[in-house]
């Protein structure tokens, strides 16, 4: 089955932000999307959760029409940002508790799902101190625990590991790649392609709004080496810059 598909899911503000994509997620994938400041990764995830109402195109999760109506979908998704928002009057339980009702989850279920995230996060010593003092690294991990609390199906990361210091970044990895190895969704966006290259099974990458190349690492390889012959492409930073290159180039010149 596959987690996630879009079909010519398109989003215009002063220009169109997200233009015709279509891409698809299987279930129990780490899929990465890549893509320059501006090409529509935030937009089109937005979209995704179910944050911002499409101008056209499908959106399925788990073969459910994110669209009509969007609860059905939304209820088996999580969405993170790169901005961490929770209240900072509000400890780390208690908020989990206060997101966990708002799923409808039990209250007894709530607890020790809430008690199961907190320790898994190392956030067991301030589990009961409140937020307001936090670093925004343990803040990523109070808002990621939020999000995991309904027990979603799919997660979706728009730069989760941004600002964190390489401690807590491990830990949110561990616990991506834990929930995958369980049989969990996850897509994510990152300008550090490192964690792309070493985590992603399948990596897409969007310019102008536009999926403009999909693949395994290798895949990916194989398709700069095809289309640019001579240039380097040991990496995912020299395939990512090899690939956009000329997409960005065509961009410009459309806009001049």
């Amino acid at each position: 089955m596959l987690a996630l598909e879009i079909r010519n899911l398109c989003k215009r503000f002063d220009r169109p932000a997200v233009d015709g994509l279509s891409l698809a997620v299987r279930q129990g994938e780490f899929y990465a999307l890549l893509g320059p400041n501006g090409a529509g990764k935030t937009t089109t995830l937005r979209m995704v959760a179910g944050l911002l109402e499409p101008d056209g195109g499908d959106v399925s999760v788990f073969g459910v029409d994110a669209r009509r109506p969007p609860v059905a979908a939304t209820a088996l998704t999580a969405w993170v940002s790169d901005e961490p928002m929770i209240y900072d009057k509000l400890t780390p339980m208690e908020y989990l508790e206060f997101v966990a009702g708002l799923w409808g989850v039990d209250a007894a279920l709530a607890e020790r799902r809430a008690r199961g995230l907190v320790g898994w996060l190392g956030l067991e010593p301030h589990a009961d101190t409140r937020c307001e003092g936090f670093s925004k690294g343990m803040r990523q991990k109070v808002a990621l625990a939020g999000a995991l609390v309904h027990d979603p199906r799919l997660i979706i990361l728009d730069e989760p590991l941004t600002g964190l210091d390489a401690g807590s970044a491990r830990q949110v990895k561990q616990v991506l790649a834990e929930r995958v190895a369980r049989g969990c969704t996850v897509i994510m966006t990152t300008h550090i392609l490192e964690v792309a290259e070493r985590m992603a099974e399948r990596i897409g990458v969007i310019a102008a709004g536009r999926l403009i190349a999909e693949g395994t690492l290798d895949e990916l390889r194989a398709l700069a080496a095809r289309d640019h012959a001579g240039q380097s492409h040991s990496t995912l930073e020299d395939i990512f810059l090899t690939l956009v290159g000329p997409a960005d180039a065509a961009l410009a010149g459309a806009a001049a």
